[in-house]
């Protein structure tokens, strides 16, 4: 007898954005540089080799946050929806705070330097050393919702 899969209630890639991929490409002509001098063809082949394998690194490791009626899955990591307090979203000033000044060394963190708006997620868990989860998110407010519902 097979399960079915609880409802999705949120979830969201955490992509890169267009300008990372831009700046990415800075690669290139730092590349040409060290190796025209040697040979053009193993310039413009090396080249495009580290920046695909740039971005075949930021598509390969990009992170899902999911949530479902009985859990938290962010990355790989998940935690049961059980031991969530509480879930508060942070835009522009507050979110910079979040992630500097108030964050908390114990704190576990899914960040992306690209996507500025954080999810602080507080645990309920005693024996967890564990405060809180901060958690990139396009979507802060849905995020948030979904986890409080």
């Amino acid at each position: 007898m097979t399960s079915t899969p609880a409802p999705v209630l949120f979830r969201e890639r955490l992509w890169p954005s267009a300008w990372v991929f831009i700046v990415s490409a800075l690669v290139m002509p730092a590349s040409l540089l060290v190796f025209l001098p040697i040979s053009v063809p193993a310039g413009i082949v090396t080249a495009i080799g580290f920046y695909l394998a740039i971005v075949t690194g930021l598509v390969l490791t990009t992170p899902t946050i999911e949530v479902d009626d009985s859990r938290l899955r962010a990355g790989s990591a998940e935690i049961p929806r059980e031991l969530i307090a509480e879930a508060h979203p942070h835009r522009d000033e507050e979110a910079g705070a979040e992630r500097g000044p108030r964050l908390d060394a114990r704190a576990w963190l899914l960040l992306r330097g690209w996507i500025s708006p954080v999810v602080r997620i507080q645990l309920d868990d005693p024996s967890d050393p564990t405060p809180y989860w901060l958690v990139s998110s396009r979507r802060p407010e849905e995020l948030a919702a979904a986890l409080t519902r």
